[in-house]
């Protein structure tokens, strides 16, 4: 008898067992600490593709075919992980933002933007990728911030190309209290989270392509006073999207403590949010005059030096929540502050190899440094203008910036030779 029942209970414990295998969920989850896909670790390098969706459309700005190779390229190179703008809002024909737009008015949606998006994560899913799709943005290049504060009746935002940067971070800095701009941006959330892509057939809170919602590109309060009400709106955005979708992980899509007035302790505290899933930083050596125009390849060490620093400092934050961390933006630009697709890479090449390095090297220890999205992916192509304008191919570098000045094109043969070797090694790691 005690025999048959230890047999019984072992064929149990393997069917229970089978059952888990069978039932393991498709998305991508966070377990103690590190990123579970399937029933694997989930180590990962990625990179930015805000386009995506424009690209997915067959209106202004589409173009399917190039799409398909784009997609088809990243994934030849092992790249899985593509963060991406859902859609950018306001009205077009405004110089040094995103078009077309997604969101014209409140409520008010361009559909041909929803099915460019609806075709990217069917088109993903095909190839197992996943996305993380943000929300909103602080900045003027998708409307975010000014757009709903237009909206809320603050007035009209200025423009950093006209107004000059100043003027328009102390009007944003209005959105950290704003509960008439939130209610608009939450009604946003919910009609995209809502949302059945029409080519699938799958609601999006079920669909496995996408690996995370956030809440928005670098967020941020825009003062010190301004702190308290953005903590509450992060607490508020992520609590809604938990209701809306229990299946997906979400994220801030913070720059860390260069985006909480670099206040460590504000960081730890959105960080600690019981909805957000796993934490961000973004990492910008010449934006942040680390490295200079003139001076690229001769700052680079000091550039070097400065992020590991920020890294460990955000990394210790990590280890005190036990969530994973992304390196979701870096960049460095091309030799001699140079645009032009044949302009070389030696600077750029250096610091990826250098920030990939330390990705991997604490995955590798078991560490909380889990993945990483290179900005940005400029792929196949051809700048024609270095100020974007409408009919110009898409880069990765957004309409108020210099095309070129960021992007990895598929030309660029020792910036995707390094790309290779770390996504090579993040394979193996267990």
């Amino acid at each position: 008898m005690k025999l048959k029942l230890i047999l019984a209970g072992t064929l149990l414990a393997a069917l229970v067992s089978c059952g888990k295998q069978e039932t393991a969920t498709p998305f991508v989850t966070v377990q103690d600490g590190h990123f579970v896909r399937g029933d694997k670790p989930y180590y990962y390098v990625g990179t930015n593709f805000w386009y995506g969706a424009i690209l997915g459309s067959e209106g202004q700005g589409g173009d399917r075919q190039r799409l398909y190779r784009e997609l088809d390229e990243m994934k030849r190179i092992g790249i899985d992980n593509l963060r991406i703008l859902v859609g950018s809002d306001g009205q077009r024909g405004v110089t040094t933002k995103v078009e077309p737009t997604l969101q014209v008015e409140p409520g008010v949606y361009n559909d041909t933007i929803l099915a460019g998006l609806d075709y990217l994560l069917m088109e993903m899913g095909k190839r197992d990728m996943v996305a993380v799709l943000y929300l909103n943005n602080s900045w003027e290049w998708s409307g975010g911030y000014g757009f709903y504060l237009e909206h809320a009746g603050v007035g009209k935002a200025p423009r950093p190309n006209e107004d000059g940067y100043p003027a328009f971070m102390q009007f944003v800095s209005q959105y950290a209290s704003n509960e008439k701009a939130h209610q608009l941006f939450y009604d946003y959330v919910r009609f995209i989270i809502g949302r059945t892509n029409r080519y699938t057939g799958k609601r999006y809170v079920d669909d496995p392509a996408i690996m995370s919602w956030q809440i928005g590109n670098e967020p941020r309060a825009f003062s010190t006073e301004a702190l308290p009400a953005f903590e509450k709106w992060l607490a508020e955005a992520s609590a809604l999207i938990r209701e809306l979708d229990p299946n997906h992980l979400i994220s801030i899509g913070s720059e860390g403590s260069w985006g909480c007035e670099n206040d460590y302790d504000c960081y730890e505290r959105i960080c600690a949010d019981q909805n957000v899933d796993y934490c961000n930083i973004h990492l910008w050596p010449y934006n942040w005059g680390w490295a200079k125009a003139d001076s690229l390849i001769e700052h680079l060490d000091r550039s070097c030096a400065n992020t590991k620093d920020y890294i460990d400092r955000h990394l210790a934050i990590c280890a005190k929540l036990k969530k994973p961390l992304v390196m979701e933006e870096f960049g460095y630009p091309r030799d001699g502050f140079k645009f032009t697709l044949d302009a070389p890479t030696t600077g750029r090449d250096g610091y990826y190899k250098y920030v990939f390095s330390l990705v991997a090297d604490n995955a590798e220890q078991g560490g909380y440094f889990a993945g990483c999205n290179f900005w940005g992916w400029g792929g196949f192509a051809q700048p024609k203008h270095e100020q974007w304008q409408v009919g110009d191919d898409y880069t990765n570098d957004p309409a108020q910036e210099a095309q070129g000045l960021n992007s990895v094109f598929a030309g660029d043969a020792s910036t995707l030779a390094v790309i290779r070797e770390q996504v090579e090694r993040m394979s193996r790691v267990k």
